[in-house]
């Protein structure tokens, strides 16, 4: 059997990073960890080929060469899907769908042998047993939660290691947050299931055997969902990542009450952790408690992220605009907590209505539901009927955006992060050449060619003198200020409903 892994192109999107990427000779930002697993959990003897479109061309020949294509993808690569599975059609090859998009809207797509729904450990298995037996059917479906310690090492060996700039590992799946908006209980549900720590450092040590020393992306949705494993698992992390001289940087997501706990956030960053990605959405108490985002309510989240920072770990927040419960002032309110809290990476959106989630299913009872998400709450629409006129939104989040990365308040704000970041002394890691490289291109584009220039040599200049430690943290999110800048003067010209 000859499988051919196809993962579809992601739009220019805040986490796309495509702008950046280019500074460090990269073309994408991660591989597709789900089909490398997925890879790893059919027969040893079929023959497997991915192509990721976010690095390469999918050409005809690869479509024919294979029995069948097999694919995943996020809700925001929609498009790219059904181009795909067009062309599958066209040469007479099956394709077998399975992923985020297909597990919450799985109807919407035509042309598709074969549905694989639900966690591929659950359901997998059955579909490959019918396969062999030649009675496949059209949909395997499961809500089941498995037991996830016996998922096996993605196959790296599938892709070319040198496009990405960062490798992900999972370590757990679902979430105790209950969040109105979000997805992630609908697919992994609330109670957090873990690998063991062995399995977690043959993971790594899979990838240091690539040769790759880049950064290490942990995916999940909430890697202290399990505060109690994630601390028996990091002291075992720490030795390997000493052992192995500290060939990894590791960022991730967690919730706002990691800043509750020091032994924790101590311990991560012994590990190697320097980044995290935490869901603020919003300074309206009103708002957060509308969307039951319990674990920031009734706290003064500025602290709690400075906290985090002085631990020696970059905050990259997200927030949202667009809550039943957001005062007209909101979009000030916005620009004011973000500039405060030193959240260099701010990815604001407008609050969309993802399939299958709570909010979505109360606003279809409502009557205000409009249509389907694009997935990407970052491109100013809105697939539901708000509570404040839809023109204010739109252009008040376009003035956020705005002002946040334009070049002088975005590097005032990378100055308010470094004021509070202390970056652990133990873990610095040697300047790698793609750092070197990275700087080059950032004086090129940035300090020579590009404009605003002044604010960019004010700004490293500075970070050299009175940040020197963090100086490559610096340069980093120079460049991507470029990035996000292209983001926004899409986001600019983006039809605002009269």
């Amino acid at each position: 059997m000859k499988v051919l892994f196809v993962y579809p192109q992601y739009p220019d999107t805040f986490w796309s990073f495509k702008h950046a990427l280019k500074f460090i000779s990269k073309k994408a930002a991660f591989p597709p960890l789900g089909l490398l697993t997925i890879a790893a959990m059919l027969p040893q003897e079929w023959e497997k080929k991915v192509v990721d479109m976010n690095v390469s061309k999918l050409k005809d020949k690869h479509i024919k060469w294979a029995d069948y294509v097999f694919i995943s993808a996020m809700i925001t690569q929609k498009e790219s899907v059904k181009e795909v599975v067009e062309r599958c059609n066209n040469l007479g090859t099956k394709v077998v769908a399975g992923g985020p998009v297909f597990t919450t809207g799985y109807e919407e797509f035509d042309g598709i042998d074969h549905f694989v729904l639900g966690e591929a450990e659950a359901i997998l298995p059955l579909f490959l047993e019918d396969l062999r037996n030649g009675c496949a059917k059209p949909i395997y479906e499961s809500d089941e939660r498995p037991d996830i310690s016996k998922t096996p090492i993605p196959l790296w060996n599938l892709i070319k290691h040198k496009h990405y700039a960062s490798l992900p590992i999972q370590y757990s799946r679902g979430c105790p947050c209950d969040c109105e908006f979000c997805d992630i209980i609908i697919m992994n549900g609330r109670v957090p299931r873990t690998k063991t720590t062995s399995q977690l450092l043959r993971e790594v040590h899979a990838i240091y055997r690539t040769g790759f020393r880049e950064s290490v992306f942990i995916v999940d949705d909430n890697f202290i969902g399990n505060k109690a494993k994630v601390k028996a698992m990091l002291p075992k992390l720490i030795r390997w990542q000493n052992k192995a001289k500290n060939p990894f940087a590791l960022f991730t997501e967690a919730s706002l009450n990691l800043a509750d706990d020091n032994e924790l956030m101590d311990l991560m960053v012994e590990a190697g952790f320097d980044k995290v990605f935490v869901g603020l959405e919003t300074p309206a108490e009103e708002s957060l408690a509308e969307c039951n985002k319990f674990q920031n309510e009734n706290r003064d989240m500025v602290a709690a992220v400075k906290t985090i920072q002085n631990h020696g770990m970059e905050v990259l927040g997200g927030f949202i605009v667009g809550f039943d419960s957001d005062p007209e002032t909101i979009f000030d309110s916005q620009i004011n907590f973000i500039q405060n809290i030193g959240v260099a990476t701010a990815m604001v959106g407008i609050l969309t209505a993802l399939p299958k989630t709570r909010l979505y299913n109360r606003l279809k009872q409502e009557g205000r539901l409009l249509k389907g998400s694009s997935g990407n709450n970052t491109d100013a629409s809105i697939n539901f009927i708000p509570k404040m006129d839809t023109e204010v939104i739109i252009k008040g989040y376009q003035r956020i955006l705005q002002t946040i990365y334009s070049p002088k308040t975005y590097y005032e704000r990378i100055n308010t992060f470094l004021a509070e970041y202390k970056p652990s002394t133990k873990k610095r890691r040697k300047i790698r050449f793609i750092q070197i490289r990275g700087l080059f291109s950032s004086i090129w584009y940035l300090g020579i060619v590009g404009g605003k220039r002044r604010y960019y040599w004010g700004f490293m200049t500075r970070a050299f003198i009175k940040h020197r430690r963090a100086f490559p943290e610096a340069m980093t999110l120079a460049v991507y200020g470029h990035h996000f800048r292209k983001i926004v003067e899409s986001v600019q010209k983006a039809p605002v409903p009269k």
